[in-house]
């Protein structure tokens, strides 16, 4: 083999291992450069844990939107999240959102669960019913302290 198909075969190597780099960084990343018409509802959370901008908002595992923005409520002290969602996509106003984690990275997003009203969600609505995100640092605190609350008294 000589010099210039070597070279030929080391640069073809490199340039799809580099696609492949940027490919993975835009699934990983959840980044979608698609993006239509929207309309946006709020939700409050207590705890949205690792809960990032641009996370995906899915309804029954299909990804239906994006969080637009996450601020804090500085009377109420809640996490209020904007979720951007597809303007194709319409839920019923008693729509619930939680906060969920999926993966192996661990990936948070929202996942919205349609309730059974006739009206539908309209740029600007509130969710009303909202579960926050599960920390597992609460929840095996919560396991020692009772099982350490089950020990039985010495008997004497």
């Amino acid at each position: 083999m000589n010099r210039a198909t070597l070279d030929l075969w080391v640069g073809l190597f490199v340039t799809l291992g580099f696609a492949a780099l940027v490919f993975l960084a835009v699934k990983v990343g959840s980044y979608s450069t698609a993006r239509g018409a929207i309309y946006s509802v709020n939700a409050s959370f207590d705890n949205i844990g690792n809960l990032k901008v641009r996370a995906p908002v899915k309804s029954a595992g299909v990804v239906v939107g994006r969080v637009g923005r996450i601020k804090l409520d500085k009377k109420a002290y809640r996490a209020v999240v904007r979720l951007d969602i597809n303007d194709g996509f319409k839920f019923p106003t008693d729509t619930g959102a939680s906060v969920l984690t999926s993966g192996v990275l661990g990936e948070q997003y929202i996942g919205l669960d349609p309730g059974g009203d006739e009206g539908l969600l309209k740029q600007g609505d509130t969710l009303q019913i909202t579960q926050s995100a599960v920390v597992l640092e609460r929840l095996i605190s919560q396991f020692m302290f009772n099982k350490a609350a089950e020990t039985p008294a010495s008997a004497h």
